[in-house]
């Protein structure tokens, strides 16, 4: 079992700097990863500030040489598949082979869809998730890839340098285990990140016994031979944590992801200093 934290990339205390502060501290502290939100518009409080992901955590990358650095999770159906392996593959570069990215169909309250006039239908951001899904495994690879979709182009062309993690960067799915979808685009990728309920607003954490459900209806293995990562979590420290994250472990669970609320800086690097509980 790693853990990770999972970091807001908004909110109205927050800077730039303090994100790269704690992605250094994570580090020190004796995480294992630092994943970040990834929002144009930050879901919480009015005109907040908000940091693209991946310019944060290529900051992080030459601060760090150990931690795994990625986004929990980008909405691929607002993004340019192509554009987005792009910048991983550069992170990945950057980080020695550190880079992870997860992807989904994109948090409904996310204030960036209609403001930007991008597509708000349901049903289609998840068919250009499912199609983004093929074109962007197959660019983080470095392989030549040939795609013509109703959403989205690619004719022959392979992205170099290939990328430092063989046989591609990870790639995981994020999503709410009420939708069987997930569970399918998942395991077309290296991981999943699942939630339980299809309202982001309501939080009930998984059961060992769902988490052994979960792994059970997923490969065993990732496109590298590695073990599926199932990342689990993704809401502050409970007063049981210790035993309970062990139970997730032995039912399968790779990841334990614990989140970092956006606040006062000082409390922010308290919650990430104390270090995982292992």
């Amino acid at each position: 079992m790693r853990h990770g934290l999972e970091i807001s990339c908004g909110g109205a205390t927050i800077e730039a700097s303090t994100l790269v502060e704690l992605g250094e501290l994570a580090e020190h502290a004796g995480w294992d990863g630092v994943f970040l939100e990834d929002y144009l518009i930050y879901y919480s409080g009015d005109e907040p500030s908000t940091y693209d992901p991946w310019l944060v955590l290529t900051a992080i990358a030459g601060r760090t040489d150990r931690v795994r650095l990625g986004t929990t999770v980008t909405a691929l159906p607002r993004r340019r598949p192509a554009k987005l392996a792009r910048e991983v593959l550069t992170l990945d570069h950057l980080s020695a082979g550190r880079a992870t990215v997860a992807v989904g169909v994109g948090d409904p309250a996310d204030r960036g869809l209609a403001a930007f006039g991008e597509q708000t239908e349901l049903a289609v951001r998840a068919a250009m998730l499912d199609e983004g899904l093929d074109l962007l495994t197959g660019l983080l690879s470095g392989e030549r890839v040939d795609h013509h979709g109703t959403h989205y182009r690619a004719d022959g062309v392979a992205l170099r340098p290939a990328p430092v993690q063989s046989p591609r960067v990870p790639v995981w799915v994020g999503g709410s285990m009420q939708a069987g979808a997930v569970r399918r685009r998942a395991a077309r990728a290296d991981g999943i990140v699942p939630y339980k309920l299809t309202d982001t607003d309501g939080w009930s954490d998984f059961t060992p016994d769902e988490v052994r459900e979960l792994v059970s209806a997923l490969p065993p293995t990732r496109a590298d031979g590695q073990p599926f990562d199932v990342a689990i979590g993704g809401r502050r420290r409970r007063p049981d944590e210790r035993a309970y994250v062990d139970q997730l472990a032995t039912a399968g669970a790779t990841w334990w992801l614990e989140f970092v609320p956006p606040g006062d800086p000082a409390t922010m690097r308290a919650a990430v200093a104390r270090g995982p509980l292992r």
